[in-house]
């Protein structure tokens, strides 16, 4: 590239000039994901200073999402439920879905900005590199990092996101993008849910940076959230490349758990086979019937309230038993399965899913929504059966 100043003139406070020893200067635009004004600043800067890479807050998964609006053809929901990342899929959409109610009411859709550094990028030959985390990653460390009481907190923030009817203007957004509101927001976030913070935000801000020290080249044009700001600021003058392995890994489930999860299978099983050794196979079948129905029938209600199809229903009746005995899969795997395979959702579906999410009438028309239904509803009641069903066996044996 040429050895014009860089940057070529001064920009607004949304913009951050960061100078390495190395050399390298990095422009780091800090944006609003549902902004109209992020989208023409970020256009404009890649325009004027044509710099040699342009680094977007994306991963691929998400970058796909954005620039292939057909890509839900190709999203295979079987291999989903198989990899057991249908959990995962829901947080995205409720996400999605308050980003793009919030975007709908200004006009734009959630990530314009974004796209629009990667298309002004495209159209100069600037090469263009995606320095986010895998969201999967992201979502499973900040969920495994957090408290039983915080994830019901979080559960709970998720699920009002879909009913909040907050205004926003482009004026308030510019409020927002200020460096002291979002500061002082992330410290609350923080003080709140501070494993979460740590996965969403933190180590997302290093991730990134060190992505951006990565790029090629000596001037770097970096679009990110404004909430990034400060932390890749600080995390760029920081030589955290020791950690990268670390944070771009899900942890393992810690042995305590694996033993927990375990623990309660293997007590039900041998507390029914000594209720047969001291109170003979009668008592004990009775038990396992108890067991059965216990578990059972919670289940295909739930099923039932899902709306599922009859054999999502039956499924989730015959699954449920075994199941419950085991931490390896839920009935709401099975039945989601199920599901999909009776009652496939259709490509529109999938294009409407982020409104259906928001109104009772979208959650029983579409079947996308059904399928999240099936692997929820389920599991609630097959939990409520295996607290009746082992509370009737231990009895029993100590009766």
């Amino acid at each position: 590239m040429t050895d014009t100043a860089f940057p070529s003139r001064s920009y607004s406070d949304d913009v951050a000039v960061i100078r390495r020893d190395s050399g390298q200067t990095v422009l780091l635009v800090g944006t609003a994901h549902i902004s109209r004004q992020s989208a023409d600043l970020v256009e404009e800067i890649i325009e004027q200073e044509r710099p040699d890479t342009v680094c977007i807050e994306l991963d691929e998964k998400r970058y796909n999402a954005l620039s292939k609006p057909q890509h839900w053809e190709n999203l295979d929901l079987k291999q989903i439920i198989k990899k057991q990342q249908l959990s995962t899929l829901m947080v995205n959409l409720v996400l999605a879905s308050y980003q793009k109610k919030l975007g709908g009411k200004l006009g734009v859709q959630p990530g314009t900005e974004l796209l629009t550094a990667a298309k002004t990028a495209e159209r100069h030959g600037i090469p263009m590199e995606l320095c986010d985390r895998d969201v999967r990653i992201t979502l499973r460390r900040a969920w495994k990092a957090t408290s039983l009481w915080k994830k019901g907190y979080l559960v709970a923030a998720l699920i009002s996101s879909l009913f909040d009817e907050t205004e926003l203007t482009e004026e308030k957004l510019a409020e927002l993008r200020q460096k002291d509101v979002l500061s002082e927001l992330m410290d609350e976030v923080g003080k709140a849910m501070p494993a979460a913070k740590a996965a969403l935000i933190d180590e997302r801000d290093i991730f990134m940076a060190e992505k951006i020290k990565a790029a090629a080249g000596r001037r770097v044009v970096a679009v990110v959230g404004a909430g990034h700001m400060a932390g890749i600021t600080r995390a760029m003058q920081e030589d955290n490349s020791g950690r990268m392995a670390e944070i771009s890994t899900i942890p393992p489930v810690g042995k305590v758990w694996h033993v927990v999860g375990w623990s309660v299978p293997a007590a039900i099983v041998l507390s029914i086979a000594v209720i047969a050794w001291q109170q003979g196979l009668g008592e004990a079948g009775a038990n396992v019937l108890f067991w059965v129905l216990a578990t059972g029938l919670p289940a295909a209600a739930g099923a039932i309230m899902a709306l599922s199809h009859p054999a999502t229903i039956l499924a989730a009746f015959v699954a449920a038993p075994f199941t419950t005995l085991s931490p390896v899969i839920g009935v709401g795997h099975v039945c989601a399965f199920v599901q999909v395979m009776v009652q496939p959702p259709v490509v529109k579906e999938f294009e409407t899913v982020a409104a259906d999410i928001t109104t009772l009438r979208g959650w029983c028309r579409n079947r996308l929504l059904r399928v999240f239904l099936a692997f929820l509803l389920p599991g609630f009641g097959a939990s409520l059966g295996t607290f009746m069903g082992g509370y009737k066996i231990f009895t029993s044996l100590f009766g």
